[in-house]
């Protein structure tokens, strides 16, 4: 047996909830990854950091507009996920062009060097097959992630905007 769907109100508060929690954490950490980059003085990633953060502004912003009865806050929970998939595509791929084995390999350890001998992989290799491996993988779960919030804000747009509309409606009559 199929459940019914959900009264337009119910699907307004639990898209409010998921924006709050998506907003507010992104916000947070994005900051606090800003702060500790921009501390080691790498401008460029403070500046994706800051670039990432206003992804969770702008998820925070359409919740604040939806919260006050704007429909309008839709638009801005919908555009905030492909904006923060381009901007992290784009971080990855200059992650990914800007490889620099020397710096990668001046921060090994030698017990991590022994190991990566004994397993039989050539250093250089292995170096860069996690490098690439690390950013494809961070490229990937936003592409995942990013895909399925937008088709979870876009598909609840119209019963968001009735429940609004039904909210109007009902301070009129009171």
């Amino acid at each position: 047996m199929k459940t019914p769907p959900l009264l337009p109100e119910e699907t307004l508060h639990r898209v409010l909830r998921v924006a709050n929690f998506n907003g507010t954490s992104v916000l947070a950490f994005s900051g606090m990854i800003t702060l500790a980059v921009a501390s080691t003085g790498n401008y460029v990633g403070a500046a994706i950091g800051l670039l990432i953060a206003a992804s969770g502004a702008f998820e925070l912003h359409g919740a604040s507009l939806l919260r006050s009865g704007n429909s309008r806050g839709m638009q801005w929970l919908v555009a905030s996920q492909p904006y923060l998939l381009l901007v992290m595509l784009i971080y990855c791929a200059f992650r990914l062009t800007s490889y620099d084995p020397v710096e990668l390999q001046a921060a090994m350890t030698s017990e991590l060097r022994v190991a990566i001998d004994q397993a039989g992989y050539d250093e250089d290799v292995f170096v860069r097959m996690v490098y690439v491996g690390s950013y494809a993988v961070v490229a990937l779960a936003t592409l995942i992630y990013q895909g399925l919030m937008t088709v979870y804000y876009y598909r609840r747009r119209e019963a968001v905007t009735v429940a609004l509309t039904e909210n109007v409606e009902e301070e009129t009559f009171n």
